[in-house]
């Protein structure tokens, strides 16, 4: 069964150079689909450029919590420029969920506008029955909050989760998945491989995060969807079964989440 990169940035201008030459790779490599997230409004058409000329790339729209400080819409305008490009990009079957959008406190942009910017893309996720691709970083119990308030019918995952088996458990409960990336590359990522070798494999998506998260061993180059075999194989190993296990049941979590 083909792995799927269920984040990948395979837009961004790190790959501009040899794209093509990345994604022949990570076919070789046994990568057969990827979800490309949108980050800002200006980049949802050079996003949904590519994904029409690929028929296994598939995207998503959103504002990333770094492009808040760029957005010059209210939030309510925001929510309806969701959903008029969803409209526009799923009569062409190329958009898959809401997206990436989230909290991040390391950032300098206030939580009141953060939040305020989450919470249209909860409300167009909930009123397009789309999946939800959500950031979080030292923001748990807020996403959470939020997530209970507009809880999307889709669900829909937690990119590059981090955290203990109880935060892990509070968003499978809400109907999230958890995105398995390079930080289980890391011994010392304890908490996190720990917790992503106790929960339900069901629960359980793979990504690369590329040109982001180089895995150990890897600081400092490029990420690229063809190492995503080496997320399966340690995910494999922490779980103590067999990597075409890990695959085959991703896969069909990736597949079943954003209907591709």
């Amino acid at each position: 069964m083909p792995l799927v990169d269920s984040h990948c940035h395979f837009d961004f201008d790190a790959f501009a150079p040899d794209r093509a030459e990345v994604w022949a790779r990570s076919v070789a490599n046994g990568v057969g689909a990827l979800i490309i997230p949108g980050v800002s409004i200006p980049q949802w058409r050079h996003l949904f450029a590519l994904v029409d000329s690929e028929p296994d790339w598939y995207g998503a729209v959103g504002v990333h919590p770094w492009w808040v400080k760029d957005l010059a819409l209210a939030p309510q305008q925001l929510r309806r420029a969701l959903i008029e490009r969803v409209e526009r990009e799923r009569r062409r079957g190329g958009c898959v969920a809401i997206g990436e959008c989230g909290l991040d406190a390391n950032i300098d942009t206030s939580m009141e506008a953060q939040l305020a910017v989450f919470e249209a893309h909860l409300i167009a996720a909930r009123e397009r029955c789309l999946p939800l691709i959500v950031h979080v970083v030292r923001a748990h119990n807020e996403v959470i909050r939020m997530l209970k308030k507009l809880t999307p019918p889709k669900g829909g995952v937690i990119h590059a989760f981090s955290g203990s088996r109880e935060i892990a458990e509070a968003y499978i409960e809400l109907g999230f998945s958890l995105g398995v990336g390079g930080t289980i590359t890391y011994a010392r990522a304890a908490k996190t491989r720990n917790t992503l070798a106790g929960v339900g494999l069901e629960n359980l998506l793979l990504e690369s995060d590329a040109p982001d998260m180089p895995h150990a061993g890897r600081q400092g180059e490029r990420n690229s969807p063809e190492y995503l075999p080496t997320v399966a194989e340690i995910l494999a190993e922490l779980r103590g079964i067999s990597v075409d296990d890990v695959i085959c049941q991703t896969e069909k979590n990736t597949r079943a989440l954003f209907a591709i």
